[in-house]
């Protein structure tokens, strides 16, 4: 019997061994993996902040807790100017080294493929006529929705074209998709879309149309399914900044 005890012993042991040897392994590999995914991440990183800007803008390279509307303070600018001069798909997530170009005198140089630059004063007002357009209104009324199709199409003759994956918060993606423009400055006529539980929109966001553009720089917007009757329009002081967006 003490025989028979010892071999079990010796199996257990043997095993024992095995089992450590391999849990080492295991933890080994997910190091190797962990330390070759953070160098991936960091040149992608450093390949994303690599854009540099033009010999008339002043450069701020972001630190750690920088947001946008923090760089735009700094500068005297605001944080929707500043969004769209560096065209940022998402303004709301920057990144640690990323270069953010802050154009002097609020105003943007462009530079023509035959080297030629042009200053253009920045402007919140203005409107062109998208190329992509719709057939009809096609959301449920009274949705949100409805009401931007709707009055768009009163404005400017046209209806937006996409009528799937088009909750609101939706539409800056499918805005992107069909070619419409996209901007953070406001715009007259143009919807705006509010990303969920901005400024009161819900857990689907919220879309409207931009009235008018204020003299302190927020605006009015006429939209439905907001406030306690859903079914009239209503209008509402909007501010621009994170998770606002303009569509037209």
């Amino acid at each position: 019997m003490q025989k028979y005890y010892q071999k079990a012993w010796q199996y257990c042991k043997q095993h024992q061994t095995t089992s450590i040897l391999a849990g080492h392994v295991v933890i080994l590999t997910v190091l190797t993996i962990a330390l070759l995914t953070t160098g991936f991440i960091g040149s992608m990183s450093s390949a994303f902040a690599a854009s540099y800007c033009g010999s008339n803008d002043q450069t701020y390279i972001v630190k750690s807790g920088d947001t946008l509307t923090q760089i735009a303070n700094q500068y005297g600018t605001n944080f929707s100017k500043l969004a769209d001069y560096n065209k940022l798909t998402n303004p709301n997530v920057i990144y640690v080294n990323q270069h953010i170009c802050v154009p002097k005198n609020g105003s943007t140089t462009t530079t023509s493929d035959n080297g030629s630059t042009t200053t253009v004063q920045t402007s919140t007002t203005g409107y062109t006529a998208p190329l992509s357009k719709g057939t009809g209104n096609y959301f449920a009324y009274p949705q949100c929705t409805w009401w931007a199709t709707e009055r768009y199409h009163q404005l400017h003759g046209i209806y937006v074209p996409w009528t799937t994956n088009a909750n609101a918060y939706q539409w800056v993606d499918r805005a992107h998709q069909f070619g419409w423009r996209v901007s953070y400055t406001p715009v007259k006529g143009a919807v705006v879309v509010m990303q969920p539980y901005v400024q009161g929109a819900g857990s689907l966001g919220h879309v409207a149309i931009v009235e008018s553009i204020n003299a302190n720089g927020t605006i009015t917007a006429s939209n439905m399914n907001w406030g306690a009757n859903p079914y009239s329009v209503a209008y509402t002081t909007l501010t621009p900044g994170a998770g606002i967006a303009f569509v037209y």
